[in-house]
């Protein structure tokens, strides 16, 4: 589910939609597909990272992976750029 989330520009709504449908795996994982199990119970037991949490760690790391590369390279570029005026 995060494949090429460095670069998503995620929304509200998006990080809505993105934990809906995680909570709907891990349901499907425990054998509950009904709405009788509160989402921090089926946090403990299954273990799995929060979808917004795991996507902004992935940008992070991106980011610093992007910002240590040496000079030249295209990243350095693109995170420098200005854009023109007028």
């Amino acid at each position: 589910m995060t494949y090429g989330s460095e670069i998503w520009s995620p929304t509200m709504v998006l990080i809505r939609r993105l934990r809906v449908t995680q909570r709907a795996m891990e349901r499907a994982m425990l054998g509950s597909h009904r709405n009788q199990i509160r989402n921090e119970e089926i946090r403990i037991r299954t273990r799995v990272t929060d979808i917004a949490q795991r996507v902004a760690k992935l940008k992070w790391q991106w980011a610093e992976r992007i910002a240590r590369r040496p000079d030249g390279c295209w990243g350095l570029k693109v995170l420098e750029w200005r854009p023109r005026t007028g």
